[in-house]
């Protein structure tokens, strides 16, 4: 897929990256320790120069500083370069997308919801390959004791943790296993 250009931008978690082509999101990166290391990770998802985006693009993004900034901004709208996926990720995104801000389902719930009924572990393979975090919002993905699971940003889950937070989403508070 050719992929028109990439862009950083600040958000209340901090600078996150964005790749377009055409007005659908190829790929978001949460940020990483620094900007070098957020740009490299966007690109091995999506090589592109880096641009001032277009307005279609602008207009996610300022969806997504909202929404980081503890707005209730839907993103289930945003048009996803999806081609390439699976249809089970595809059928796992989908459900993902519909979770609104502030709350959470299980894995288990996803993937009864997706089809892949019983294979929770599937449902999570599936968000740590997540190429639109934040837009597919597997940070609302928990695990069915209310502890987080998984999260494959800089920093964990407790970035998620944050993420929830902000949301106003009910957390459990960080366990031990949270530290691991």
């Amino acid at each position: 897929m050719t992929v028109d250009g990439c862009a950083l931008f600040d958000t209340a978690v901090g600078r996150c990256g964005i790749a377009w082509a055409g007005g659908r999101i190829v790929a978001v990166q949460l940020p990483e320790r620094d900007d070098a290391t957020t740009l490299a990770r966007l690109r091995r998802r999506a090589t592109a120069p880096e641009q001032p985006p277009p307005s279609p693009i602008q207009d996610v993004i300022d969806r997504v500083v909202a929404l980081l900034d503890g707005e209730p901004v839907d993103l289930s709208g945003v048009e996803l370069a999806d081609d390439e996926l699976s249809d089970a990720d595809r059928r796992v995104y989908a459900v993902a997308r519909r979770i609104p801000p502030g709350e959470t389902l299980t894995y288990g719930t996803v993937a009864a919801r997706s089809g892949t009924a019983g294979d929770a572990r599937t449902v999570g393979q599936a968000m740590a390959r997540n190429p639109f975090p934040i837009i597919v919002p597997c940070h609302r993905v928990v695990a069915a004791d209310g502890a987080l699971g998984g999260f494959s940003a800089d920093g964990g889950t407790e970035s998620k943790r944050r993420m929830l937070v902000i949301e106003g989403a009910a957390v459990a508070p960080p366990t031990l296993f949270d530290a691991l």
